[in-house]
């Protein structure tokens, strides 16, 4: 196989040590990713360097010039502290003329409006649940058409930033203070959404003209009361206590039939 020089840039804060010996696991939880990628990546016998990225790119364009590797692996989420500028860290590779992984910005930039992909995806004729924006710093106002129970969400931050029980209401009341918390607590406009009860599956796509989409998974919400809805919350994606207390756990979804696994990757792709 032949041998990369690869250069994988990471949050500054997420920077991943050669060795993870030593540290706890709420340690390793932190950049786990990261060194999960380095060190696949170096074991492969590829020629690895890490850079951290903050709100600064001289140091990017530096090490493109002078090291010239033959793939950047884009690990970024954000830029500055800011999720909704990760797209302009791509385009500035694209402006170097640099490969690199995952999506490109515009497909980046699209994914950071939820609205706009909703409005997409209904243009494609996919469906995607009835919904309405309630802008930052706008006085609220009740839909008139849409049907309790309602999901209330950031409609741009991701890593479900803001996403709890209360995110599922049932009245007018508990739908107003929910939007007023995303508005106070993540400062972004809210998406109501209609709620729809179902499985949590997530499907990866890879490739450019020519599409993969790899196996279908699953969150296992474990022994979460049938009270509580099945909703991937804050606790449930990042707090291992919470994940061990309940037995919450993610992999291959299981018993899903030959038509269904066919509907979901042509739906993805």
């Amino acid at each position: 196989m032949k041998k990369y020089r690869i250069l994988l840039i990471v949050h500054e804060q997420l920077v991943p040590p050669d060795d993870p010996a030593g540290k706890t696991e709420e340690e390793i939880d932190e950049w786990r990713t990261e060194y999960n990628v380095m060190s696949t990546l170096v074991n492969l016998g590829h020629d690895v360097r890490v850079l951290g990225i903050g709100d600064r790119l001289k140091e990017l364009r530096e090490t493109v010039r002078d090291w010239k590797p033959h793939v950047v692996f884009n690990l970024l989420d954000e830029f500055s502290g800011i999720v909704s500028y990760d797209h302009y860290i791509v385009a500035y590779l694209e402006l170097m003329r640099q490969p690199y992984t995952g999506c490109n910005p515009r497909g980046m930039m699209l994914s950071r409006d939820k609205v706009l992909t909703k409005q997409l995806l209904a243009w494609h004729r996919i469906e995607t649940p009835a919904f309405r924006l309630f802008p930052y710093g706008r006085r609220f106002r009740e839909p008139r058409r849409l049907k309790f129970p309602l999901f209330v969400k950031s409609a741009t931050e991701d890593a479900s930033m803001g996403i709890s029980q209360a995110s599922l209401v049932d009245n007018a009341a508990s739908l107003r203070e929910r939007v007023e918390f995303i508005h106070e607590h993540v400062q972004s406009d809210a998406l109501v959404e209609e709620y729809i009860d179902g499985r949590e599956l997530y499907i990866g796509v890879m490739g450019n003209t020519r599409l993969t989409t790899l196996p279908i998974w699953e969150i296992d919400f474990g022994t979460l009361s049938r009270v509580q809805a099945r909703i991937a919350t804050r606790k449930v994606k990042w707090d291992r206590n919470y994940q061990q207390r309940h037995e919450i756990k993610t992999g291959e979804a299981r018993d899903l039939r030959p038509e269904q696994i066919r509907q979901l990757g042509h739906l993805a792709k």
